[in-house]
């Protein structure tokens, strides 16, 4: 074969080598700060928007809620009203700490411990839905809300 004419095909070191320093760009491209940005809120929208189905004007608890928590949630041990209340409040207030990143751990926390009452007692066959909730939440629990964020400005971690 004409070494003019030969393609360098790259040995295994090589690839290796080429795919390694991608994956290092990558890494300093999608840092913790984005992550984590995306994780608050992706997790805030989720519930946040769940809450604003629950009430009329800005936190009136609506019938059809009640409704909701007495026929299709049935939360044990909680009486539905409180449970309703307690629930539309906390999908209206940890979203928003979150996607501040004010008390962010204890926000995803909080959101993530709804997650698990909600695939225990609620939605047991959502799972996937559910595991994507939660591995948002973990990711803020585990490592913080990021630069962007009210806690960072204040030293909170």
């Amino acid at each position: 074969m004409n070494p003019a004419t030969e393609i360098d095909v790259p040995r295994a070191g090589g690839i290796l080598e080429l795919w390694n320093r991608l994956a290092d760009l990558l890494t300093r491209l999608v840092g913790h700060d984005l992550l984590a940005l995306a994780s608050r809120f992706g997790l805030a929208a989720i519930f946040f928007l769940s809450g604003r189905t629950k009430v009329d004007g800005i936190l009136t608890v609506t019938e059809g809620t009640y409704a909701l928590f007495r026929e299709e949630y049935k939360v044990p041990v909680l009486p539905v009203e409180f449970a309703a209340h307690m629930a539309t409040y906390a999908e209206h207030l940890f979203p928003l700490l979150l996607a501040i990143g004010l008390f962010t751990r204890l926000s995803a926390l909080s959101l993530l411990g709804m997650t698990a009452v909600i695939q225990v007692f609620v939605y047991p066959d959502a799972w996937p839905t559910h595991l994507t909730w939660a591995a948002m939440a973990l990711y803020v629990i585990g490592r913080g809300a990021g630069r962007a964020s009210v806690d960072y400005m204040l030293g909170i971690r």
